[in-house]
């Protein structure tokens, strides 16, 4: 077995330095699989999605999230922008929100009951069109990929009896997932959430409303979340006082949208609390 480490060493190191990039908030980042095979993937599960999760039929909140959703299209780069966007409703009390590769958003009905107005559904919609713009979900298969990679050559280094093996890789295994990919994945939420407040505030929705968001959220959580160091997302309390350092450029570009016409009137379509379905 230690006579393929050199080779295992020599080809991961090869594969990470060729697949560095970049996000658009500049971070360096790992992309090891082709975007046309991501949105291939995007698009597979969402057409799954749509076979096993009920579909809202209600034209008004149907109307009310694409509403939201066209104006924060209108304002991606025109790579994105010239995609075709299938955004969909689905029938969930859970207060989520999706957005897959391949051009795809997803609305749960439970999150038009926590998103108390257009601008507050905005910073929920950008900040998941924020995910695939910085291509975080190529970016964690990426990092599992190396992770593995990285632990079948300690596994080749350790020798010994299988069972010793078995137990030190089942501890590095959790090692690897807190100490790399769980924080790694806050890191991509804080910067889903910056690129979200811009895309919002330049589609001309108030930025402001994506603090009270997740007030709102916080309520609606009823202290059911795990511990930060244990979670993909940041503390709430965490996510609000980064946005708050964002507000400045945030309302600068929001001023700037509304003084060019941008002013999307969503609230007008949107349904009353009572009638939206779980």
């Amino acid at each position: 077995m230690r006579h393929i480490v050199p080779i295992l060493v020599t080809a991961l190191v090869c594969a990470v330095l060729a697949a560095c990039a970049t996000s658009p908030t500049g971070r360096k980042q790992l992309i090891l699989l082709p975007e046309d095979q991501m949105a291939e993937l995007g698009i597979a599960s969402f057409r799954e999605m749509k076979k096993k999760q009920p579909v809202a039929e209600d034209p008004r909140a149907n109307r009310y999230v694409r509403c939201v959703a066209e104006a924060i299209v209108g304002v991606l780069p025109a790579k994105w922008r010239r995609k075709k966007w299938e955004v969909v409703v689905f029938k969930d009390k859970t207060p989520n929100a999706f957005a897959l590769p391949g051009g795809k958003i997803g609305v749960h009905t439970g999150m038009l009951k926590v998103a108390a107005n257009a601008d507050q559904l905005a910073a929920v919609i950008g900040h998941e069109v924020g995910h695939v713009l910085a291509r975080h979900g190529n970016e964690r298969l990426s990092q599992n990929m190396a992770a593995q990679a990285g632990l079948a050559v300690t596994a080749a280094l350790l020798g010994g009896s299988p069972e010793k093996r078995q137990r030190t890789l089942a501890l590095l295994g959790v090692g690897t997932q807190l100490g790399i990919l769980l924080p790694f994945s806050r890191r991509q939420e804080s910067e889903a959430d910056a690129i979200g407040l811009e895309l919002m505030a330049k589609a001309g929705f108030d930025p402001r409303e994506a603090v009270q968001l997740w007030r709102n959220m916080t309520r609606a959580s009823h202290g059911g979340k795990p511990p930060e160091f244990l979670s993909t997302h940041p503390a709430d309390a965490t996510r609000i006082r980064n946005l708050q350092k964002l507000m400045p450029k945030a309302l600068t570009l929001f001023r700037q949208a509304r003084a060019a016409g941008r002013h999307p009137d969503c609230d007008r379509l949107r349904p009353p609390v009572t009638a939206i379905g779980d």
